[in-house]
């Protein structure tokens, strides 16, 4: 069966006069009639009565009309899903994050984006450090993720700086400088730490106690946790200070109090990587509801 010849059969129901449907399916009269009786002759039923040049339904022909129009809104919406899966407008995408960009909200903010320009697609969130994203990605198992800066940039992935954020001291609220109006180096210096450790990187305590003394003071390292949440839970619990993203104190956290240092001018940066090469559809709508440019 000729999907023509069912939207030949619906245009000539819906018009009854032949001239009209041929006028709406912008074919010729002669073709029309012609594929109508081959329609008919493929089913072994009478579709119309004929009238001159009008057609009206039989009693067959007015039950399959209505199969008709289901059977071409089916094949219809087959066809606009497939160019919405094509398109990355439907369908999945896996997107991994490390944790200051969860607790900070640029993920959300970010999938809110892609939401509102893709409401049908499904995300899945799959919580990684960086390196493991970057290697998630070059074998396929994420499609794009957000990351700290890496070590070294892989050449199979693109990457969109996302954020660079500043750096706030978080204490108990208890703590004395909390209630001191300017906070010096030297009001740090021998102070109980609590430190995010950077990922995979055996130096980075050394660089960390470079820039601290660079900056006037010596932190005591006394805890590394690997996510905000739980420095922030030690901070709270008063046995240290530690740096936190200012993103990360969009909400206020009980016990805590977050204090700015115009003289640590350091910062984290976040950045969203995918594949260079064929990148998945969803990730190109990703891009375009971020307004973020693909070359």
């Amino acid at each position: 069966m000729d999907l023509r010849h069912l939207r030949y059969f619906v245009a000539v129901a819906d018009n009854e006069l032949v001239t009209r449907a041929a006028q709406r399916l912008r074919v010729s009269q002669p073709p029309l009639s012609r594929a109508i009786r081959e329609f008919e002759t493929e089913l072994g039923v009478d579709l119309f009565q004929r009238q001159k040049q009008r057609l009206t339904l039989t009693a067959v022909g007015a039950v399959l009309l209505d199969d008709a129009r289901a059977i071409l809104s089916r094949v219809d919406g087959f066809k606009q899903r497939a160019q919405s899966l094509s398109s990355g407008e439907q369908g999945r995408i896996r997107v991994g994050y490390v944790d200051g960009a969860m607790q900070g909200g640029l993920l959300s903010k970010h999938l809110r984006e892609l939401r509102a320009r893709c409401p049908s697609l499904a995300v899945d969130l799959v919580p990684l450090n960086s390196e493991m994203q970057l290697k998630a990605l070059a074998d396929g198992v994420i499609d794009a993720g957000i990351v700290y800066t890496p070590r070294s940039e892989p050449d199979d992935v693109a990457l969109h700086n996302l954020l660079s954020d500043r750096l706030l001291l978080a204490l108990p609220a208890d703590d004395t400088l909390a209630r001191k109006r300017q906070i010096r180096p030297p009001d740090l210096d021998g102070a109980a730490w609590v430190a995010v450790p950077r990922e995979e990187d055996a130096n980075w305590q050394v660089r960390f106690a470079q820039r601290c003394a660079s900056a006037g003071f010596r932190p005591d390292i006394r805890y590394e946790v690997s996510q905000l949440s739980a420095m922030l839970g030690l901070v709270e619990a008063g046995v240290g200070r530690g740096f936190v993203p200012a993103s990360a104190t969009r909400t206020e956290v009980p016990g805590v109090k977050f204090r700015t240092l115009p003289w640590w001018t350091h910062t984290i940066n976040f950045w969203l990587a995918w594949r260079k090469q064929n990148p998945a559809p969803a990730v190109r709508q990703l891009l375009l509801a971020n307004r973020i440019s693909a070359e």
